[in-house]
């Protein structure tokens, strides 16, 4: 592979491996859950800790890591960033109780946090503004495929093997990426000795851990006295470390504030946690509607919604190469539109009966939208920024994005649960009505909490509480009504719930109005060579 050793496409192909691995792993875990409970014996806190271990400790490092490849090389963080995870997939796959894995995908995060911010700063150092579009596109499509990827990938593996080979799956491909990362990436120039901001590093690490904490646990909580404590004490140490990084402005900070001068870099960090927002906020209640209320397994819900990752991805590289001609803006509203207009389709005919095939079209469509997003986004965002502060830009772009996921979840969860809450007792009510009349009380008592039952359930079980000691002919049909009541009140709770990140979508490609349209350089003729003229002939002007 040394014959490769500084080409830009193998340089980029390297990178987006390692990227497809540790955005897999953001998604994949969740439709294990179930397999998870039953072999680990593990409660549903510590499975979903198991997520959210990896979402904090990786949003928490994204800016540290960032800096940390400025100061120590790109290609060293990226290859110790790639080992870190390979051995940590390693050891959750070995896994023999909870506390393990929850340590294990820890670890796993901090090396995604190693390796993430790595990629897109060595595409922008690697890739001139000009042709940065087409290398982005690319990254785009890879970013956009394994989002969505992991529940169809999941399914299978879960479905036909083990739930511990949503980790072994990555031993392969992270030994593939060192093979080549080590003949292929360019070496560290040592040049400048660069200071290393150790105060910033605490303060962005403890304020980062606080607000994401807060975000992952709000819920779990009620958001109590503890999780506004740590709301409030994100705040403060945000405001102390921005004090702190403007007294250090002139000596290397862990965020530039100069990066912010630039508006395209500001408005699309805000619209790239947007479309984070907007993505968990369409596949999270989704992959419970398509398991728990049609009754798909895991693997056919993952396939549902595979077009979407399929046209994403055959079309975020034409986006990418259209992005150095005519520029990302209009290219990313058009995007932010489709995606917008595809989950307004779905909320739409989202009903308890409705065929896998009326889905397909609208999965197209946001898939078209998602193609026309990641690699518009930031090529707009990072097309002036120097290759000096790339490990910074990309540290600041990544940790936004991972905020934005954080802040979906606990928003969708958390207005899921409100609606799910409302629209239960409102369809018990009103079908306890088919009971006899000594029976209603008991059953509509019986989904007074269901909101929370509801989320923890697959396609087997449709969240009907059932009172005991029911004559067997009301059992049954408190039974069958108690599965109307889930699948009904789920769909109406659903709607509201999705039309949240879709409007904020919209809005998203409203704020891009304000990004400087790009104008593509205009190519220099060479100058023409001066021709000798016969003596007495004149001059040709």
């Amino acid at each position: 592979m040394t014959r490769w050793r500084g080409n830009p496409w193998a340089i980029l192909l390297t990178l987006s491996l390692g990227f497809f691995m540790t955005l897999l792993d953001l998604t994949i875990v969740n439709i294990a859950f179930p397999s998870m409970v039953d072999r680990l014996g593990a409660s549903l806190d510590q499975v979903l800790w198991v997520s959210n271990a990896y979402i904090l400790v990786l949003a928490v490092l994204l800016i540290t890591a960032g800096r940390l490849g400025d100061v120590w090389g790109k290609k060293t963080l990226f290859m110790a960033g790639v080992t870190l995870f390979t051995l940590a997939s390693l050891a959750c796959g070995l896994a023999q109780d909870p506390a393990q894995l929850i340590a294990a995908r820890a670890v796993q995060g901090l090396g995604a946090a190693l390796l993430m911010p790595q990629t897109l700063s060595m595409i922008i150092a690697t890739f001139p503004a000009e042709r940065r579009g087409a290398a982005l596109g690319v990254w785009g499509a890879v970013a956009g495929v394994s989002t969505v990827a992991g529940p169809t990938l999941g399914g299978l593996l879960v479905s036909w093997l083990d739930w511990r080979w949503i980790f072994f799956v990555n031993l392969p491909i992270g030994v593939l990426v060192l093979a080549m990362a080590a003949p292929i990436l360019p070496a560290h120039v040592k040049g400048v000795r660069h200071r290393f901001d150790v105060t910033g590093v605490v303060l962005a690490t403890a304020a980062l851990f606080c607000l994401v904490f807060a975000l992952t646990e709000g819920q779990k909580h009620a958001w109590n006295g503890g999780i506004v404590a740590l709301f409030a004490g994100a705040a403060v140490l945000l405001a102390v470390f921005l004090a702190q990084q403007k007294r250090r402005q002139d000596r290397e900070p862990l965020v530039p504030f100069s990066l912010f001068r630039d508006r395209n870099f500001t408005v699309l960090n805000l619209v790239g946690a947007i479309v984070s927002f907007g993505m968990i906020g369409m596949f999270l209640p989704l992959t419970f509607y398509l398991q728990s209320v049609l009754g798909y397994s895991a693997l056919q819900a993952g396939l549902i919604i595979a077009p979407t990752s399929v046209v994403s991805m055959l079309l975020a590289p034409l986006a990418g190469r259209l992005s150095d001609r005519v520029g990302g803006k209009y290219l990313l509203m058009g995007g932010l539109v489709l995606y917008g207009s595809g989950m307004l389709w779905i909320i739409t005919i989202a009903r308890v009966d409705t065929p896998w095939t009326s889905f397909i079209v609208p999965f197209i469509v946001a898939g078209a939208g998602m193609g026309g997003l990641f690699a518009p986004m930031a090529t707009e965002a990072t097309r002036r920024v120097p290759p000096a502060l790339a490990g910074a830009a990309s540290g600041v772009n990544n940790t936004v994005r991972q905020v934005g996921s954080v802040l979906a979840s606990a928003a969708i969860g958390a207005v899921l649960q409100n609606r799910l809450t409302v629209s239960l007792a409102d369809e018990a009510e009103r079908r306890a009505a088919a009971l006899p009349p000594d029976y209603r009380e008991p059953f509509t008592a019986g989904f007074a909490d269901a909101a929370r039952g509801g989320l923890e359930i697959g396609a087997s079980h449709h969240g009907a509480r059932v009172p005991d000691g029911l004559p067997p002919d009301v059992a049954q049909r408190a039974q069958e009504l108690g599965a109307q009541v889930f699948t009904h009140g789920f769909v109406d709770a659903l709607k509201p719930t999705m039309l949240l990140p879709a409007v904020l979508i919209f809005v998203g490609a409203a704020a891009c109005l304000a990004v400087r349209s790009y104008r593509a350089p205009v190519p220099q003729a060479p100058a023409a060579e001066p021709v000798e003229q016969p003596e007495g002939q004149p001059r040709v002007r």
